[in-house]
């Protein structure tokens, strides 16, 4: 993608991390992501078409929420408790589409939807 089409869209998404190791493991078992760590505070991930980073040098829970698509929501729903997740909201249905909403093990808030 050139830097005009990535122009105003979300490019990388940064996340606190009390236990960096922790939270690699959670969504490398959650979501198959891939991680290249920069020193003991720092760790880029990829999924696949998005980057962003997790970094002891943030507070944690005092990320924005993200929200990942999942075609299976209840398999992903019962992959994030079995991992360490905390379910927050079980999932629900909205205009658009059902999602759930939970804790990673540093705390952060993320959402999780499908149609």
């Amino acid at each position: 993608m050139s830097q005009a089409e990535q122009n105003l869209r979300i490019d990388y998404i940064e996340f606190a991390a009390v236990d960096l190791p922790l939270l690699k493991q959670f969504y490398q078992q959650v979501f198959g992501w891939c991680f290249t760590d920069y020193g003991p505070h720092y760790s880029s991930f990829t999924d696949g078409r998005m980057t962003g980073g997790f970094t002891t040098e943030s507070a944690a829970g005092s990320g924005p929420l993200v929200v990942i698509y999942a075609a299976d929501l209840e398999a992903v729903c019962a992959q994030v408790a079995a991992a360490g997740g905390q379910i927050t909201q079980a999932i629900f249905s909205f205009p658009g589409g059902r999602r759930f909403e939970f804790r990673d093990p540093s705390g952060n808030r993320l959402a999780v939807w499908s149609e």
